[in-house]
């Protein structure tokens, strides 16, 4: 991943006859805001993903295609930004009460990181000027360029897209909460963009506490990003599990009064910050796309990273 030559190829293939050609949505046409900025070309890549029922049974497997760019960072390290198609979506879930109500959002088109940021993407950035705060060139506690930056803050990752924001001339931040889950979901009105629950095989997270009725597994500390193989259907990799990921928004107790365009809810709230999608370390319910927690922003944990995205408009 770290790797341009290798974002470039390394193309994963799937030869089972069984597999449909055709599961992700169809993606607008998109184009990023700022005048002046690089022009960039166009890729497209395809992807794999599940579908599992609620005994963590495999019972369909599709290919997908979707468009990406990629942000060249130097040093042979390179960001992949995935096209997000603008689209409204059931935000929220019943169980909870911090997940209510349910409420429908817009989300316009966006681009977000195909893979949480990773050590070695974290490093060339962290080596740049300085905006507001100096960033350690090696925080996490697992070490590997492949594996996802951890033990990073809020205040951290927020300085991270501003460094990353000034080099490029392009808008790079956090995800707000609803368009973390948008994105999470793709599509899906499940408790997981693969269905019913997760398992191990394709989610890292402690098998020990599995969802429902889905087998135990393992629980494995942090994995490469991407490496279990299956994207959701935006083609976004590791979305649930492997580490919890920051959000720009404030924490509120329920989603009374929250934002139903997709923009970051920051009023009103405490200082704490919200993080989606569970962890190598979390229980199956944690990972859900609805589940949320929270933290505060100078927090910095061994199973905390975060993905970055970009805003886009339509043609």
């Amino acid at each position: 991943m770290n790797g341009l030559k290798k974002l470039l190829g390394d193309k994963k293939k799937v030869d089972d006859p069984k597999v449909s050609q055709s599961s992700s949505p169809p993606a607008p046409h998109v184009t990023l805001i700022p005048p002046g900025s690089t022009v960039l070309a166009w890729q497209t890549f395809e992807f794999t993903t599940v579908t599992l029922n609620v005994r963590g049974r495999e019972i369909e497997r599709r290919k997908g295609q979707a468009r990406y760019f990629i942000e060249d960072l130097g040093s042979g390290v390179a960001l992949e930004m995935v096209e997000i198609p603008g689209g409204s979506f059931l935000m929220g879930d019943v169980p909870a009460v911090n997940e209510k109500p349910q409420h429908q959002v817009a989300v316009p088109p966006f681009f977000m990181g195909k893979y949480a940021v990773t050590q070695a993407q974290w490093r060339v950035v962290a080596g740049w000027q300085e905006v507001k705060r100096k960033l350690d060139l090696a925080p996490s506690f697992a070490k590997g360029d492949d594996l996802p930056v951890e033990k990073v803050s809020w205040e951290d990752a927020i300085e991270f897209c501003a460094r990353l924001a000034q080099k490029t001339n392009r808008p790079y931040r956090l995800p707000s909460e609803s368009e973390w889950e948008y994105a999470c979901r793709a599509g899906t009105t499940t408790p997981f963009a693969f269905g019913e629950t997760i398992t191990t095989e394709f989610v890292n997270y402690d098998g020990k506490l599995p969802y429902g009725k889905a087998p135990k597994g393992e629980c494995r500390g942090t994995v490469p990003v991407g490496s279990l193989g299956v994207a959701n259907a935006f083609g976004l990799y590791d979305m649930h599990g492997n580490v919890w990921e920051w959000c720009q928004d404030v924490w509120h107790n329920n989603y009374e009064g929250a934002p139903i365009d997709g923009s970051a809810w920051v009023r009103n709230g405490d200082t704490h910050r919200i993080i989606r999608g569970g962890s190598w370390s979390s229980s199956g319910y944690s990972c859900r796309a609805a589940y949320r927690n929270v933290k505060e922003p100078g927090n910095r944990f061994y199973f905390l990273g975060f993905r970055v995205v970009v805003s886009a408009m339509t043609k």
